[in-house]
């Protein structure tokens, strides 16, 4: 079968979790992740009867059992804490929970163990903390995407690139990549695209790739491409990172959980410690803003489909439909109406509105943007 030699386990039980999930096409799945629906169906069979161990090679071994002395509470409470030194007492608490474990103390009691242990470290650590939240409704109703900046490695160094869910905080994609080129996010967007469908929306920053910032473009190759796919993109507001807050709260995860320090040799290297804790955070990692569940609780694939191929855009006729010429403009009732360069070569429409004069620029159903043809050129 066609799952990769790494992290066997943690790719048969993303597998099962996506096609457990409610609505999913269990058909078009085993066609996106190229597996045999008998195949498919063997692991769900074990998945549902024995959970994670059960895709094992018949492995029956079962993941923990329950705690029954004060003592060996404690011990796991540290033993958790060692193994995730960035949890603190509620994910801690909720981890024992999910675990099976009989009378689970509360998150500050377990504060209280790990300050007792000297297991504390940092400015507020343990303190309770409030946050504001907003999120889209469904899963893949908008994916927000990011560079986490780079950092050094024995040879070159590595741009970590994140793809996360808005609604359920699934990590779709935790990229280790040597450059930040538009064609590098392409065929790692395919790759995702091809797995787990497309989303409506796609959130970015206003750099390069998806963005052009200093510049009067609003798209890039990139986007154009997006918009192809059928996907709104939309950016963050300039000087705002808050907009795109999920991404940078996940990154600071992403650093304290696996970079924090550590010196990798290359991009493989990297990638290997990137493909082993995203199951960490997505199954087992419980995420304090969607109410201590897990992300992959929450997700589902979406049920639109890569296409195999894109089809040229088509305009009704009462549309105004022009070229988009080289230097990004086209020429609408004698005067240049600028749209961008990245649709040089494409066809767009230019569609009257409610208002005299007043036309929207659009490329396929996506609105770029309006001209007023009564105020002066």
């Amino acid at each position: 079968m066609p799952f990769k030699e790494c992290s066997l386990m943690e790719i048969r039980a993303e597998f099962c979790r996506l096609a457990l999930a409610e609505g999913v096409n269990r058909r078009e799945l085993c066609r996106r992740w190229k597996i045999s629906p008998a195949t498919a169906y063997k692991w769900l069979e074990r998945y549902r009867c024995d959970g994670v161990a059960g895709l094992a090679d018949r492995s029956r071994r079962p993941l923990a059992s329950p705690l029954r002395t004060a003592g060996a509470l404690e011990d796991r409470v540290l033993a958790v804490r060692s193994e995730h030194p960035a949890w603190g007492g509620r994910k801690i608490r909720r981890v024992l929970q999910n675990e099976g474990v009989a009378l689970v103390p509360s998150a500050s009691t377990i504060t209280e163990i790990l300050r007792r242990h000297g297991r504390l470290d940092g400015p507020g650590a343990g303190e309770t903390r409030h946050w504001t939240r907003f999120e889209h409704a469904e899963p893949n109703d908008l994916w927000q995407m990011d560079f986490k900046g780079h950092f050094a490695m024995r040879a070159g160094r590595c741009h970590a690139l994140t793809v996360l869910d808005d609604h359920s905080r699934y990590a779709l994609e935790v990229g280790a990549c040597d450059n930040e080129r538009g064609t590098t996010v392409r065929a790692r967007l395919e790759a995702l695209f091809e797995r787990y469908g497309l989303p409506l929306l796609m959130l970015a920053d206003n750099g390069s790739p998806w963005g052009t910032a200093g510049s009067e473009e609003r798209h890039t190759v990139l986007t154009v491409w997006l918009l192809d796919l059928g996907i709104g993109i939309t950016h963050g507001r300039a000087y705002h990172p808050q907009t795109q807050g999920k991404e940078e709260r996940f990154h600071r995860t992403l650093i304290a959980e696996v970079v924090n320090g550590r010196l990798f040799g290359d991009i493989a290297e990297a990638q290997k410690a990137f493909d082993a804790w995203r199951p960490i955070y997505n199954d087992k990692r419980p995420h304090e803003g969607i109410g201590m569940e897990v992300p992959s609780s929450r997700y589902r694939p979406s049920p639109r489909s890569m296409p195999k191929s894109i089809p040229a855009p088509e305009y009704e006729s009462q549309a105004h439909v022009r070229k988009v010429r080289s230097r990004g403009g086209v020429s609408f009732r004698n005067r240049e109406v600028p749209v961008s360069k990245a649709f040089a070569g494409r066809y767009v429409a230019l569609r009257a509105t409610n208002v005299d004069g007043l036309f929207d620029i659009c490329y396929r159903h996506h609105r770029l943007g309006q001209v007023d043809l009564t105020q002066p050129a």
